[in-house]
Parts: structure tokens; C-alpha cells; sequence
């Protein structure tokens, strides 16, 4: 069983574009290698967006060298890019986009969403590419809420999206260059999960809501 190295909390908001200010959970630059192949992780909400708001998002900008992972909890986005990708990423969606060699995108709410107004949380991840592929050619992987694996647990434990990865011998949709496991897991109170991690693997567990209890002695 792996011990628990660290627990790492931050209450740092800080703007997006004309978004609602987002929650800086953890960056490389704080933690150096310590995530790796994980840079950073935003949290944008829970909130609400007033029917009718002027407020977009993030307008175009560039990246490069990495990927974001973007996952809708609720709310719509719209994405374009430089590359000719683009769509509206809906609620329990992922959005899996790799920068490579670069990328230019925008990141705005929906204008169905803007007009409609409504409630909001999302979560975006990056991941670091292998040196070798950081001027590979850019990707887009779009991944519908209906795609993703899900495991219901027993003893209505929960359940598990398999997002990339296996778990349980269903393997994830995403495509990735890394070997890695990424898991939106919804636990019930009162039940556990024992969840795969190779050794050597960096482990990282974002608690979006509620208690859990790791390794029997660690809480968060």
C-alpha cells in the first residue's frame, strides 16, 4: 500500500479572461517535480452565470509543450482552435486537448449557456509531454459524457469514470503519450474504493467535495 507523501491545500483565486475568478489547486511552479507528469490543476466555480452575461471566457491564447484536460461538471463550453478543432464541451464531458508543438485556442461559455444563464463548475488538468514528444503535431480528443467507461460499485458504493486508463479491466477512451490512469470517482458516504497505482506512479487524489479518508490514519 503507498503511503500518503503530502496533502496540499490552496485558497488562491485568480482570474481567467472575464471568467469568474478560478481556484489555483496546485502548480508546478509551487511543487516543482514533485506532480510530474502533472503541471498544474484549476478548479473555475461551483457558481452561476446570469442569463444574458457578457462574461466569455478565456480569448485566444497560446500553448505549448502539453495537454489540458478540461472536464464539465455542469455549464457548456465552446472551444475553437488554430488547428480547426472545436465544439461545444457539455456537462460530463472531457475535452482532452494536446498543445505539442502549439496551439492557439479560445475557451468561452456557450453562447446557449450565456444566454440561458446557469450553474457552473469545471476542472482543467495539464499533463506534461515526454521530451521526445513535446513537438509532436497537435491533437484534439473530444470525449462525450456517453463514451466514458463507467463502473458502478458494488454495494452502491459509487461509481468511476474511466477517462484514460484502466480500472477493473475496462480501459479508458482517452489516448495518452504517458502511460497514466485519470478517474472521476463519486464515492458514497461510509464506503471505500482501492484504486490501481503502479509502483514508482505519482499519485494524485483532487477532493471536489466532501471528507475522505486515506491509508486508515490521514484525513482530507
Amino acid at each position: 500500500m503507498k503511503s500518503l507523501a503530502f496533502i496540499h491545500r490552496n485558497d488562491t483565486r485568480f482570474a481567467i479572461g472575464d471568467f469568474y475568478p478560478a481556484l489555483s489547486v496546485f502548480s508546478y511552479q509551487e511543487l516543482g517535480n514533485t506532480t510530474s507528469p502533472f503541471l498544474l490543476l484549476d478548479h473555475l466555480g461551483p457558481g452561476i452565470l446570469e442569463p444574458k452575461s457578457n462574461k466569455k471566457g478565456v480569448h485566444e491564447h497560446p500553448h505549448r509543450g502539453f495537454e489540458t484536460v478540461t472536464f464539465v461538471f455542469a455549464g457548456e463550453l465552446e472551444h475553437q482552435d488554430s488547428i480547426g478543432h472545436g465544439g461545444i464541451i457539455k456537462q460530463g464531458d472531457v475535452q482532452w486537448m494536446t498543445a505539442a508543438s502549439g496551439v492557439q485556442h479560445i475557451e468561452h461559455f456557450s453562447p446557449e449557456f450565456r444566454e440561458q444563464g446557469g450553474y457552473f463548475e469545471m476542472v482543467q488538468l495539464w499533463v506534461n509531454l515526454p521530451a521526445k514528444d513535446k513537438m509532436s503535431r497537435p491533437r484534439y480528443q473530444s470525449l462525450s459524457n456517453n463514451t466514458i467507461p463507467k463502473i458502478l460499485l458494488e454495494y452502491d458504493a459509487g461509481y468511476v469514470r474511466i477517462v484514460a486508463g484502466q480500472f477493473e479491466n475496462i480501459q479508458g477512451i482517452a489516448q495518452t503519450f504517458s502511460p497514466m490512469n485519470v478517474f472521476d470517482v463519486h464515492l458514497n458516504k461510509g464506503h471505500q474504493i482501492i484504486l490501481p497505482a503502479a509502483h514508482g506512479d505519482t499519485t494524485l487524489v483532487y477532493l471536489r467535495r466532501g471528507k475522505v479518508k486515506f491509508a486508515e490514519d490521514e484525513d482530507l
